[in-house]
């Protein structure tokens, strides 16, 4: 599946979406090298081709168009850079005076500021804004509570008067209006000095509060230049800890090289006729089925499971339906065993039928974190591994359209089987990056189990 995406240099935006964040940056990086290595040849094929006097040969496209014979990547098409040998694209470096090329040190030009004095204006800068920012909140809350002050004032006072004009007669009443206008605008010139007096402290706090993030700033600067040695003894460690990481990996790498030499070659001398015998005790022996089928409801065991017989199988580039789907799953995996627990005839507790993300993450939602379980994939020739984190979950694709089982992008190991693939990762991580470790198996929770068609 890797290879034929490599070769077409796409993807469908359907099996994009099952992919993991590690997955599509592994993706990414693997495109990433396959164009590179196609601009190489081509830029190779056109140096040897201008050396003999040749050019590079053309072959028509359906539609009568020529193309060239030299590779061109899908949708990221690649700079061009400068060469003696093509003419049609180039770079050219501006020159100085000297006749070399032009360069630019910032602070070492004419008229252009010290590095130091770019770095006190922008600290000084951000320290003003800062300040400015936090003063114009500070001046909200003030400005609000003074108007809050001098309402409550007002309506109280308000209140009191309107409660002795019911006790003045009517002659009165045209003094009580004047006597209520004079008050209010006395509390109208106290609110406005409130206001001033206000506005000078958020002033005053300000500009203290500029000088105090200005010396922090300064501070950490002075902290991150005195760092620098220390941040060099780091490199330095973190080089020879890379280093030794590199030669475990290398080492690790070779075990599992031999784990999968000898696995390969026991599988090669009994598992297949181990295989056989098998099913064919499968075929006379409905006891042994009924076990297998134990959950599935219904007056008497299901037929019996038939070993797949040789006919034409032809496999479409893609899953198209659930019908091709079963029928890849009969034709392919039963005879290699899928969904069986090791040397035995149960199907494992982990093996799902075909049944969506959102029916795999309803299973998984009240588990703890580390289960996992595998469905048929209805995206690519394989099946895709489910797994519960503590917070969320992770689906990985794993590849079966050939003679083993990988997961997509992630990692490199090959098992010649599913059951090896799941048994290693119990053991092994599957990702550096999210240390996920397959602990708990998530069992069917219906009656009949969800892969029921795919052992008809």
């Amino acid at each position: 599946m890797l290879q034929q995406i490599l070769h077409d240099m796409y993807i469908d935006p359907e099996l994009l979406a099952e992919l993991s964040d590690v997955q599509k940056h592994i993706l990414f990086y693997k495109m990433r090298e396959e164009q590179l290595r196609r601009w190489r040849e081509r830029e190779a094929w056109e140096a040897l081709s201008q050396g003999d006097g040749l050019r590079p040969p053309k072959v028509k496209r359906a539609s009568g168009q020529e193309e060239e014979t030299a590779e061109k990547v899908h949708h990221h098409p690649l700079p061009q850079p400068r060469s003696d040998i093509t003419s049609d694209k180039h770079i050219q470096w501006l020159l100085g005076e000297d006749g070399k090329v032009w360069v630019w040190v910032m602070g070492e030009g004419p008229g252009d500021k010290p590095y130091e004095e770019i770095s006190e204006e922008l600290i000084a800068e951000r320290a003003r804004l800062q300040a400015q920012r936090e003063a114009e909140e500070l001046w909200k809350q003030k400005e609000a509570e003074i108007t809050k002050k001098f309402r409550d004032a007002l309506a109280n006072e308000k209140a009191r008067i309107l409660a002795e004009k019911w006790k003045v007669e009517m002659e009165d009443r045209k003094a009580a209006k004047v006597l209520e206008e004079r008050i209010h605008e006395e509390f109208k010139r106290k609110e406005e000095e409130e206001r001033k007096r206000g506005e000078e402290q958020i002033r005053l706090q300000e500009e203290q509060r500029a000088k105090e993030l200005y010396w922090s700033l300064k501070q950490a600067q002075l902290r991150c230049q005195a760092s620098e040695k220390e941040e060099k003894e780091w490199e330095e460690q973190l080089r020879r800890s890379k280093a030794a990481d590199e030669e475990r990996s290398r080492r690790a790498q070779r075990a599992r090289d031999e784990y999968r030499r000898h696995s390969l070659r026991a599988i090669q001398k009994g598992t297949v006729a181990g295989l056989s015998s098998m099913f064919q005790e499968l075929g006379q022996n409905h006891e042994q089925e009924s076990r297998l089928y134990h959950h599935l409801p219904g007056p008497g065991p299901p037929p019996p499971l038939a070993v797949p017989v040789s006919r034409t199988w032809e496999r479409p580039l893609r899953p198209l339906s659930r019908e091709v789907i079963v029928r890849w799953f009969k034709e392919e995996q039963l005879p290699r065993r899928a969904g069986f627990e090791r040397n035995t005839k149960s199907i494992a507790p982990w093996f799902h039928g075909i049944i969506s993300r959102e029916n795999a993450e309803d299973l998984l939602e009240n588990m703890m974190e580390g289960a996992f379980l595998i469905r048929v994939s209805e995206k690519i020739w394989g099946y895709t591994l489910s797994y519960r984190l503590q917070k969320g979950f992770k689906h990985f694709l794993v590849d079966a359209s050939g003679d083993f089982y990988s997961f997509l992008g992630v990692d490199p190991n090959r098992h010649a089987t599913l059951t090896d693939l799941i048994d290693f990762h119990k053991e092994e991580i599957i990702t550096v990056s999210g240390g996920e470790l397959l602990q708990e198996p998530c069992g069917q929770r219906d009656s009949p189990p969800d892969y029921h068609l795919l052992f008809e």
